[in-house]
């Protein structure tokens, strides 16, 4: 075979692998099942979160025809989060009054609409109310909605927290009364009354392998996460069984590489959320998703004692993929090309077209893609006493034509 020939083997056979779509670039494969209309659904399973990369780009849909040519499906990746449409109630401040036990503030809303939160912008720094809000329709009767409800505020060299959202069922009702019991007067600059429309997220449970609690930090409590496997997180609860006050910063972090020392293994971290772990609120974290095997959550005890931690809950939203399939045979489901690029598909502008009840379709199991392997060309000189000869030819021509030039001069 000559080296002609060789060179046009391989450039037919790259040629090959790019009309096929770039399959072979791909670890890993599923066969798609139940594939029977154009749209259909595909929810990601939690093995393909261990091969893919961190931004997700490495997902491909390829079909292969019966005439054995490759097809790709275009598909538009979705998560299924929390969604929130958060409309501004119009409303009218109708007086503030106070007497011997608290300051009132009436409002009216002149629409029937209902209400969920109410945010209380107060410009007072520090204060710990214990807060009553009322409806009434007409005044006269009112009824109670909250009560002894707390709000708070703290600010100083260690904690900043402030918490004055009013949450309450939705209701309905023309006037609002707050009273805040006080002696000191709160700065009630505005309160925003919204009505917010919920779609709740769709969470996958993860449980969690490995937990380690370290209370020997000087003034921190240490947790450390083992999730198993990889896995898109965007939630974290933290469990704690103190039943007394507390407000401590928190910083929550994920592995993203190791390397082993002489000292054992050593971890780089990035972080993920941070808040206030605090008495008042759930103790819930939510965050961007990012897929996560390793976590460590560090909690500011400051001179408090450490706080009992009974557990930690971990979710992440589902994802998946709203594909569109044009053409028969026999389709996969590819992933785990580091390299690959963000696909760029023309239904991500013509969203509305998509049907809105999709059937999901069924995985097989996970496949290594078998790589094709590229001829080798083999080296013009196989012996190397033919190299030698080659290189001594070229140093005597050389040689020869540096002493005719000084035989000249």
């Amino acid at each position: 075979m000559t080296t002609a020939t060789k060179y046009l083997g391989l450039f037919l056979f790259f040629l090959g692998v790019f009309a096929y779509g770039q399959m072979n670039t791909y670890n890993y494969k599923m066969e798609l099942g139940g594939i029977s209309e154009p749209w259909h659904k595909i929810i990601l399973p939690n093995a393909v979160f261990g091969q893919v990369a961190n931004d997700l780009y490495d997902i491909r849909i390829y079909g292969i025809s019966a005439a054995n040519d490759t097809i790709e499906a275009p598909y538009l990746l979705r998560m299924t989060d929390e969604k929130n449409n958060d409309k501004a109630v119009n409303f009218n401040l109708l007086n503030t009054s106070k007497n011997t036990n608290a300051y009132y503030f009436t409002y009216e809303i002149p629409t029937g609409e209902p209400i969920d939160p109410i945010h209380l912008d107060l410009g007072n720094e520090n204060f710990d109310w214990r807060i009553k809000l009322e409806g009434s329709q007409d005044q006269n009767q009112w009824f109670t909605l909250l009560e002894n409800y707390r709000i708070l505020s703290i600010k100083n060299g260690t904690t900043t927290y402030r918490f004055t959202d009013l949450n309450l069922p939705l209701a309905k009702y023309r006037y609002y009364r707050i009273s805040i019991p006080s002696t000191q007067k709160p700065e009630l600059n505005g309160a925003k009354i919204m009505l917010r429309e919920t779609i709740a997220a769709d969470y996958k449970n993860y449980p969690v392998d490995k937990i380690a609690v370290n209370d020997s930090v000087k003034g921190k409590t240490i947790i450390d996460l083992d999730l198993k496997k990889r896995v898109p997180l965007s939630y974290l609860k933290i469990e704690v069984g103190d039943k007394i006050d507390y407000y401590r910063p928190i910083s929550i972090r994920y592995v993203t590489d190791s390397v082993e020392t002489e000292k054992g293994r050593k971890y780089r971290y990035a972080g993920l959320s941070s808040g206030i772990l605090n008495s008042i609120e759930g103790n819930e974290f939510k965050f961007r998703s990012t897929i996560v095997q390793k976590l460590q959550i560090s909690i500011e005890n400051h001179d408090n004692r450490p706080l009992k931690i009974e557990g930690v809950v971990a979710k992440g939203y589902k994802y998946e993929l709203l594909a569109r399939f044009t053409e028969p045979g026999t389709y996969y489901l590819t992933y785990g090309n580091p390299r690959a690029h963000r696909p760029q598909y023309d239904i991500s502008q013509a969203t509305a077209n998509i049907p809105g009840s999709l059937t999901n379709l069924t995985l097989g199991k996970a496949q290594l893609i078998q790589k094709k392997e590229i001829p080798a060309i083999e080296p013009l000189f196989k012996n190397k006493i033919w190299l030698w000869a080659v290189m001594g030819v070229i140093i005597l021509v050389l040689g020869w034509f540096t002493v005719g030039m000084m035989r000249k001069g």
